[in-house]
């Protein structure tokens, strides 16, 4: 899939998680952190492409992007695999936990929480490509939905574009009409300044 898609996985996959697991108390900042990290999560597997948007937007993201996917074993590797999730969640928490201090007015489990979901619904919606995922890494079988692969979607083709993305976005969309009040209460007595 591509950046846009992965992008409004992550936001759909967290509002759905929002709607059925709403969240306690939040602060704004714990808010647009945790938003920010579910896009930055969406996109996280694809740290082992050099050509990633994470790379590209990095001064010196080229030459460091070449260097992480050899490391990583090339694209499509560790990070798309549950090794590589539970591999992210561990990073993800200790930088948080570093970054914790700085960021007094935010609660650092929601927003590890809110990349996880970005990160599994990039594996989620990989699955849906020619190319699949090794979920089971370090077994080398790349599992994909529907098992029979001439049927699967290719990466920025018609029916990704066309489809899988303008689809996801109705999801979005539905998701906030049908719980309107919801997310407005939410806005207006959970977050605290």
């Amino acid at each position: 899939m591509t950046g846009r898609t992965h992008d409004m996985a992550a936001f759909t996959a967290l509002l759905a998680l929002i709607v059925v697991y709403p969240p306690g108390q939040l602060t704004l900042a714990t808010a647009m952190v945790a938003l920010l990290a579910n896009m930055i999560g969406g996109i996280a597997p694809d740290i082992d492409q050099p050509t990633a948007p994470f790379w590209r937007n990095l001064p010196v993201g080229g030459v460091v992007g070449r260097f992480i996917t050899r490391m990583m074993g090339g694209h499509r590797f560790i990070t798309h695999s549950a090794l590589g999730v539970a591999l992210l969640a561990f990073l993800s928490q200790l930088l948080l936990t570093f970054l914790s201090p700085l960021m007094t007015h935010v609660d650092t489990h929601l927003v590890w929480l809110a990349f996880l979901v970005g990160v599994i619904s990039h594996l989620a919606m990989d699955l849906f490509t020619k190319e699949g995922v090794p979920l089971l890494l370090p077994i080398p079988i790349k599992f994909g939905v529907p098992p029979l692969r001439a049927l699967r979607i290719t990466t920025g083709k018609a029916i990704e574009l066309y489809m899988v993305f303008p689809g996801l976005a109705v999801v979005a969309i539905w998701l906030v009409s049908s719980h309107y009040r919801f997310f407005v209460d939410l806005l207006h007595r959970h977050i605290q300044s």
